[in-house]
């Protein structure tokens, strides 16, 4: 993985390229990482530009959008498709730019159906959306310097650019950056779709775009890219050692030195005790009072025993097995009915893990809350009026929830994983430091005495857990030192985007 250096920037033109952005389409973190990560760059003094698909879910009524082009042309392959292009004002200055073609993106779902289904010809809607994403540079005259794409939705824009622009005059020296959020979801589709896509069959090869006889957009970007960033730098390691990466390990270590792991933040104008708008009390460091009174009003929100004293252990996220919730579902009960905790949990996920938090709070009256789905003023409140959060993933690229606890005074309880493992320091009885308290076992023990041990500071050490809350709200959690991250990277993939103008082949590849 390449180290970060210190290198001073000229003004960019960026363009983020993204299948989510908070507040327009969000399914997980991608799109607030989008709408945040945008912000601070403009704010860093660069010139940049977001684009995303027009759903059909886009409330438009509420934003200020237009009609900018209708219609573009977008050649896939040899067909020419069309569709228009809208554009959104947001407060803050970045323009964001919403392809609009009804037949791809006026769906239930952004890419699946309402029985979590995948479209078939996600392919097909996601490399049109990748090449609408370029064309449009074209048509507005805008120059990136570095395009950023996102996952596997915009992970063949790193070889359009090399095969259908490499000698444009406007994106000829567009370099590109991919960014592997969650790299379990690789855009692994029937090969069928190769020649829509017009990449050419020559590249349908293990090394760039098969796998197992199948399509894989993932892998594409990341053979393509003239970067590669993950989201924290502990993941990054884990997806380049043997048994990582989920089958892309020996690709992502071949590009390892233009690998970067860089930390997300939190957008401190939503995420703030002092200012956000959607909890009942304010509250800081210096005067919890505020935070009390939030744990007062998730008590009655979730029909929990009224007790300022007992602490509430809280749960956000998709309640799947990735993020640990089969391990919490086998040890709640065990939890509750031996130490004296309340939880609540909000989230969606599969079935029968939802019946079975949907039902803990007929089992454990005034003990237990669930809101099955999700609400953000629920979200934002159970950050703020909870004393513990619980984080038990198998594997966490980043996450962003731990952080935003840690900036509302609720102490995290995670396994050390990826970003979890980054952003939590663990405590120490000794010396009474760190940020949260952390496990390394997949495993309901793992989680059962963690949970006891955090508790057991909670009521035995009062002076210790008060000064790690005042500690944890006083990090820097913000995007301004993560956007500068962001920026090196950036300038490691022009780099190596000039060294292939000049003709010398990349130190990488």
């Amino acid at each position: 993985m390449r180290k970060l250096e210190k290198i001073n920037f000229k003004k960019l033109n960026i363009l983020i390229v993204a299948s989510e952005m908070e507040p327009y389409a969000k399914i997980g973190g991608l799109a607030d990482v989008c709408a945040s990560l945008s912000r601070a760059l403009k704010d860093n003094g660069h010139d940049v530009r977001v684009v995303i698909p027009k759903y059909e879910s886009i409330d438009t009524q509420s934003i200020s959008i237009k009609t900018i082009l209708e219609p573009m042309g977008v050649w896939m392959g040899n067909i020419q498709e069309w569709c228009s292009v809208s554009e959104i004002e947001t407060s803050y200055g970045v323009p964001v730019y919403c392809i609009d073609h009804k037949l791809y993106f006026h769906r239930d779902g952004l890419y699946h159906n309402k029985l979590m289904h995948d479209y078939d010809d996600n392919p097909v809607r996601f490399g049109f959306f990748s090449r609408a994403a370029l064309q449009l540079c074209k048509d507005i005259n805008f120059k990136p310097d570095i395009i950023h794409a996102n996952d596997w939705q915009t992970a063949l824009i790193p070889a359009y650019l090399k095969t259908w622009h490499w000698n444009d005059p406007v994106l000829g020296k567009t370099a590109s950056l991919l960014t592997l959020h969650n790299v379990a979801y690789q855009g692994i589709y029937s090969k069928h779709h190769m020649d829509y896509l017009g990449l050419g069959w020559h590249n349908f090869t293990e090394e760039k775009m098969e796998s197992y006889d199948r399509l894989n957009l993932l892998k594409t970007g990341i053979y393509y890219s003239d970067a590669i960033s993950t989201v924290s730098p502990s993941f990054a390691k884990e997806i380049t050692s043997p048994h990582g990466g989920f089958g892309l390990s020996p690709y992502l270590s071949k590009r390892s030195s233009v690998l970067f792991g860089i930390v997300n933040g939190i957008d401190e104008t939503v995420w703030n005790p002092m200012t956000d708008p959607l909890i009942p009390s304010h509250f800081s460091s210096t005067n919890l009072r505020g935070k009390s009174s939030c744990k007062k009003a998730l008590q009655k929100s979730f029909k929990l025993t009224q007790d300022s004293r007992r602490p509430v252990i809280g749960a956000i996220g998709r309640i799947v097995e990735q993020k640990g919730f089969h391990l919490v579902a086998g040890v709640i009960k065990r939890i509750l009915d031996t130490i004296d905790v309340q939880f609540v949990i909000l989230g969606s996920g599969e079935h029968s893990l939802q019946e079975f938090f949907g039902s803990l709070p007929h089992e454990y009256p005034g003990i237990a809350g669930s809101f099955i789905g999700f609400d953000n003023s629920q979200a934002h409140l159970i950050e703020a009026g909870c004393d513990f959060f619980l984080m038990p993933s198998i594997f966490e690229p980043c996450g962003l929830n731990q952080m935003y606890s840690q900036h509302y005074g609720t102490l995290p309880i995670v396994r050390a994983t990826g970003g979890l493992d980054d952003t939590v320091e663990n405590f120490d009885e000794k010396s009474g430091e760190g940020s949260g308290f952390k496990f390394y076992d997949a495993t309901e023990d793992a989680i059962y005495n963690t949970v006891k041990w955090a508790v057991s500071v909670y009521y035995e050490k009062p002076s210790q857990f008060r000064t790690m809350i005042n500690r944890v709200m006083n990090l820097d959690l913000s995007w301004k030192k993560s956007s500068q991250h962001y920026e090196r990277a950036y300038h490691c993939a022009m780099i190596n985007k000039s060294y292939a103008d000049q003709g010398f082949r990349p130190y990488y590849w």
